[in-house]
Order: structure tokens, then sequence, then C-alpha cells
């Protein structure tokens, strides 16, 4: 027994040891102080907690695992090879504008697009649309009779931010490869809808509404409606 509590002690010294370099390393830490972390995490004293990994978000409701983030179009123009989509330059608050196709030329004029405030799912894997690469998806809502709408965040919400759940905790997005591996997305679509008794219509997933700070996310006319 003692023997076996003594192996175990060394294994978790030795992972503690092992997360304590890698966070010096991700944060460009110099040797002098590495070697101090590494000498505490040795000693058994505790190091720094390790960044969330896939394995402890896996019990968090799917919605959380996606980004959804605060976005306004710069630019759009028809897609040269394909005419239901448009392609577009989103101002998503990052050091360049996102590069997005959507398939809105059916709903929306030119006119209609410049200039509008969405929201932009962030943290889906590119995908070549006819090829043109697109790095996200902007969200809208639809209903039975094939009318779409914008998902809105209000007017005072900045740019870039990303969007909570009226109840839940902040989300922890999953990186773009284990959102599509998993079928984050898919597995969030039946919950994700616009509300029946509210004016305007508020974007919700399973009743907890898409959140910003400067309040809930809607759209201007489409009860019961799906959001996809």
């Amino acid at each position: 027994m003692t023997s076996s509590k003594t192996a175990m002690e060394l294994l978790e010294t030795a992972i503690c040891d092992l997360e304590c370099r890698l966070g010096g390393m991700a944060t460009g830490k110099g040797a002098t102080q590495q070697k101090k972390e590494n000498k505490t995490a040795k000693d058994g004293k505790q190091c720094a907690k390790p960044p969330q990994s896939t394995a402890e978000a896996s019990d968090l409701p799917e919605i959380l695992k996606l980004e959804f983030k605060v976005g306004r179009i710069a630019k759009v123009w028809n897609h040269p090879e394909a005419d239901k989509l448009y392609c577009e330059e989103i101002d998503v608050g990052e050091e360049q504008p996102r590069q997005i196709a959507s398939g809105l030329r059916p709903h929306f004029s030119l006119e209609e697009m410049q200039g509008q405030r969405l929201l932009v799912v962030a943290n889906l894997k590119a995908k070549n649309l006819v090829r043109f690469k697109s790095h996200g998806m902007v969200l809208c809502a639809a209903d039975e009779d094939g009318k779409v709408e914008f998902v809105e965040p209000p007017e005072d919400a900045p740019i870039g931010e990303v969007v909570t759940f009226e109840g839940l905790p902040p989300p922890q997005p999953l990186a773009p490869a284990q959102v599509e591996k998993k079928k984050v997305f898919a597995n969030c679509m039946e919950g994700m809808k616009t509300t029946n008794d509210t004016e305007p219509p508020v974007a919700v997933w399973n009743g907890h509404a898409f959140m910003t700070s400067a309040g809930p996310c809607t759209v201007r006319t489409i009860k019961g409606g799906v959001l996809r």
C-alpha cells in the first residue's frame, strides 16, 4: 500500500511539473521563472491551473461550446459563381474582417445587407463554398413560409462581444475542429428558436435568451421560428 501511494504521488508530481512547463512555454516566461515554478511543483505545492480542457467542457450545455459574436457587415458582393450566395466581410472585433459566404441573396438586397448588425457563429471550421472560403456563419431566423430575418444584437452591443445565455454559465467555446467532430451546432439546432410571446421576438436556446451587455438579441417579426 505504501509503495502504491508513493507511485501515485510521483505521478501527480510529474503531471503538475509538465503542466507548469507547458504553461510557461505558452506565456513566454523566462528560464529563471520557469525553474522556480518547476521546483514548486516538485515540492508538492499547487501550480497554476491549466486551461479548460475538452474533457472538462463535456458536461456543459452544448450551446456554451459555440461562440456567437456581435458583428457588422462592412462589405458585401454577389458571389460570381453562385446565384444564391453573398460574399461578405464582417467586422467581429478582430484584427481583420471575417470573410463569410451566406445563402441570403433570395431574401435580402445588397443595400439591405450593407451595414447590417448581426450574430456570427465564429468557431465553425472554415468551408469552401463554391471556391470562396467562409470563416463562420451568419445566424438568421426562418419561419415555415420561408421568410428569413437576421438575429440582431441591440444597437449598443459592442462589435466583437461574445453572446452569453440567460441563466447559464459563461460560454467555453471549443476549437473549430472539435465543434465539427462533435457536431455541436447540429446538436443545438432543435433548441434554437425565437419566442412566441415577446415583442419583438427573442432568440433563445431551450428557453435561454441570447444575451449581450446591452440586452437580448431579437428578430423583427418572426415568432416561433427556427435559428439557422
